[in-house]
């Protein structure tokens, strides 16, 4: 197994308003020595926004920002801009986030050319009703059960209620182009699906229904192992290696004491990432210690972002939905234990 290093909290809570009942959720991006960890705060009433700071290497805390940097602005986002995931691609930086308008979340994106303006885009994943959706996977044959029965909020559904939306969230790029089209992980529940597209101007309703249609065939994750059947999620964006792209992940197990998330971690194919190499058969790590068990919601190590320094990878993950925490490991060790653990070698 993968020897893994809880390191312990990097950041809490503090007491300005808009971060004085959580953080969690950090997306991260390395540059040079310094890190910026983008993280969602939590104010009363559980309104959401995006907090600050800079790391010198991949822990010393240098400054850390009194206002958010990204808040709700608009009423797809009233509820909460949550859960930044970023990236560089070319000389733009690409954060997405969860906007939550206190019904629907769904995956947005803002963009930056310098990590402290930006420049939002909207909300980047189809928009459609439960009922709408349903509807569609009749018309293209595919089975609804397996995607309906991951509904949000049950009190919605069955009554088919329009203004409740298919929720469609943990949204991340690829950190380069693919075969020279832009590529985003985003999660359907329960599994995780992948779009490639020349630009952002291609994701238009038509776009949506034709790629819907053939879902199937969109999806590059589901469920597998004991510690993720009942659904999974992106985590971080993919690491390129010489082995594939490195994908952490998260996955959860429903239990009759409530769910428990878990890192995971699976290897995807350089050149085309629908393809799964190899996956690991037992969780990265899994809560273990008390600021994982108990909080705001109990049992969560949940990854949004990784750094690199060397060989040692670290993951920086919410912890019990209230604070923030890391782990390191080595990244050859993660990738040859994941090379005994490739799909055509798998027996299960």
């Amino acid at each position: 197994m993968v020897q893994v290093i809880k390191e312990g909290i990097l950041l809490e809570k503090t007491a300005h308003d808009f971060e004085s009942h959580g953080v969690l959720n950090p997306g991260a991006i390395r540059e040079g020595s310094v890190v910026h960890l983008f993280y969602r705060a939590v104010k009363e009433g559980n309104y959401s926004s995006i907090g600050h700071c800079t790391l010198d290497g991949p822990h010393q805390i240098v400054s850390r920002d009194t206002n958010p940097i990204l808040f709700p602005e608009f009423a797809y986002e009233v509820h909460g801009v949550e859960d930044a995931r970023v990236c560089k691609i070319d000389d733009t930086y690409y954060l997405t986030y969860t906007a939550y308008d206190g019904m629907n979340a769904l995956g947005s994106l803002a963009t930056s050319h310098d990590l402290k303006t930006f420049e939002k885009q909207g909300i980047i994943v189809p928009q459609l009703s439960y009922s709408d959706f349903e509807k569609l996977l009749e018309k293209a044959g595919i089975e609804k059960e397996h995607y309906l029965g991951y509904c949000n909020s049950t009190s919605f559904i069955p009554e088919r209620n329009q203004a409740n939306l298919m929720w469609d969230k943990d949204v991340f790029f690829f950190p380069q182009r693919i075969q020279g089209k832009l590529c985003f992980l985003h999660r359907i529940k329960p599994d995780i699906q992948m779009v490639l597209i020349d630009e952002l101007s291609d994701l238009t309703p038509e776009f949506w229904t034709t790629y819907l249609s053939d879902l199937k065939n969109n999806t590059i994750l589901t469920p597998k192992y004991e510690h993720e059947i009942s659904y999974i999620g992106g985590g971080a964006p993919p690491i390129e290696t010489e082995s594939g792209w490195l994908l952490i992940y998260h996955g959860v197990k429903c239990t009759p004491e409530g769910n428990i998330y878990s890192a995971c971690a699976s290897l995807l194919d350089l050149h085309d990432p629908k393809k799964e190499i190899a996956r690991l058969n037992y969780p990265l790590f899994e809560p273990e210690y008390p600021w994982e068990l108990k909080g705001e919601v109990d049992n969560v190590c949940f990854p949004c972002g990784t750094t690199l320094f060397g060989d040692t990878l670290y993951i920086y993950y919410g912890a019990a939905d209230e604070q923030i925490a890391y782990a390191s490991l080595s990244l050859s060790e993660l990738i040859s234990e994941l090379k005994l653990n490739t799909i055509k070698d798998e027996t299960v």
